[in-house]
């Protein structure tokens, strides 16, 4: 009898990736098929992100409601992994019992064996060791889900800012060398995948060797990705401004299939606070970069991370924030009330502002940046604009959606062969979370 899987995932875009592996890796191993129905699985997994605060009563909130599933059968297996699992290792077990598997992000490619080992032997097992490239070169080839995919390129974080975890659960950062990656891109694009998301803690550190044993530049890999057959639309996430160097900069002047947008996080506009942060670079740093990029692409879409209230942030410093916004004139953006995370260097500071102060403070830079985006959107109707068809819209069988280069869902009347097309559409009315508009003709937009 075929067993079933159901994973719930938490958090970032590497997180649904790492998702996407542990259903490929379980499928080849034990032949699993995925449910939605946490009911009727025999194996429940749980990817948990530690980026914001309480991530730890999540875990064990999402769980708890699995226990009672075990208490009917206790033959069904319960694995958390991901970052909370990095980080709480075997106190996950202690606290709940009922779990049997923890594994970290770089151990799940071990899953078979991690469940395997809990099924014949009934007790807890934990590896949350980092094997560095070991869990890539474990993967199964790549199964495209659609039309675009995520691949991962690097794993890991040194910059040890001082609020973030990350370097502490997924360890430093280790490259995929330049020829797997492109390799597994290769795979998806005979699968029909047309847009590609490369991914990254710190994406643009990228630092692939090579088969001369030369190391690759985060610039050359997207060269090399750009250069695959049936790839037309390239995108990155998320980059650090430290290392978006030059020759990536001028990258958006050579390569068409880059998209129009970049999401670069600078997490404070006031150079006080980005010192307290560790973040390695001045708010003037940040804008001569953009400037370089503008020079390039006059039109490209920008958006971005910040962290409101962190520990001694003044008025003043806030309000850096907020003239830096209006510098930029971000599309889009995610904003966020700091909160300490155990482990890190500011989890010692003296968070000494008010939680009233922190969401007052928040919810004026909300309220700037989702004025901004409506902007934006408003300005496109009555633009035509060329998105990749994904398929249905979620709400309505009847339309398509894609996206546009800026990363705006776009609904529209067309028919399901669409699908995987690139067509051009013409924006006729903004919505607050997506665009409306309709098909330029009949005619597909080709890009290659």
């Amino acid at each position: 009898m075929t067993q079933k899987l159901y994973i719930q995932t938490n958090g970032c875009q590497m997180n649904e990736y790492d998702s996407d592996k542990m259903r490929d890796i379980l499928l080849d191993s034990h032949a699993m098929e995925i449910t939605l129905a946490p009911e009727n699985a025999d194996v429940l997994l749980l990817n948990t992100c530690s980026i914001r605060e309480k991530a730890q009563e999540k875990v064990f909130s999402a769980i708890g409601r699995w226990r009672k599933l075990k208490q009917k059968n206790p033959k069904i297996i319960i694995g958390v992994g991901g970052c909370v699992a990095s980080q709480e290792g075997a106190a996950i077990q202690k606290r709940a019992p009922y779990v049997d598997i923890v594994f970290g992000p770089q151990t799940l490619h071990r899953l078979p064996a991690l469940l395997d080992q809990a099924r014949t032997t009934h007790k807890k097992v934990v590896d949350i060791s980092f094997p560095e490239i070991e869990k890539f070169d474990a993967l199964p080839e790549p199964r495209a889900e659609g039309v675009k995919a995520f691949v991962s390129v690097m794993e890991g974080c040194s910059k040890y800012c001082t609020y973030c975890v990350v370097p502490y659960t997924r360890g430093e950062e280790i490259s995929r060398p330049l020829n797997d990656v492109v390799d597994e891109i290769i795979a998806l694009a005979k699968q029909g995948v047309r847009e590609i998301n490369l991914l990254g803690q710190n994406v643009n550190a990228y630092c692939g060797e090579m088969e001369d044993g030369a190391l690759a530049s985060f610039a050359l890999l997207l060269h090399c990705v750009a250069s695959i057959g049936g790839i037309d639309r390239l995108r990155f996430t998320t980059s650090h401004p430290l290392e978006f160097t030059d020759d990536l900069i001028e990258a958006f002047a050579e390569i068409p299939e880059l998209v129009n947008h970049l999401h670069l996080p600078v997490q404070s506009g006031s150079n006080d606070v980005l010192a307290r942060m560790k973040r390695d670079y001045s708010r003037e740093d940040y804008l001569v970069k953009l400037e370089k990029l503008k020079v390039i692409r006059p039109n490209i879409s920008l958006s971005s991370d910040f962290i409101v209230g962190f520990p001694d942030e003044s008025d003043e410093e806030f309000e850096e924030t907020m003239s830096l916004i209006e510098a930029v004139e971000f599309d889009f953006s995610y904003s966020f009330i700091y909160s300490p995370r155990p482990g890190t260097p500011a989890a010692e500071f003296n968070d000494n502002i008010s939680m009233e102060i922190k969401k007052q403070r928040l919810s004026r830079l909300k309220m700037r940046l989702n004025e901004m985006t409506q902007n934006f959107s408003n300005a496109m109707i009555g633009s035509t604009q060329t998105i990749l068809v994904e398929g249905e819209s979620k709400k309505n069988a009847l339309q398509m959606t894609g996206r546009t280069e800026n990363n705006r869902v776009v609904n529209f009347t067309g028919h399901p062969r669409l699908k995987g097309q690139f067509v051009d559409i013409l924006i006729t009315e903004a919505l607050p979370n997506s665009l409306r508009g309709r098909m330029v003709e009949t005619s597909l937009n080709t890009i290659k």
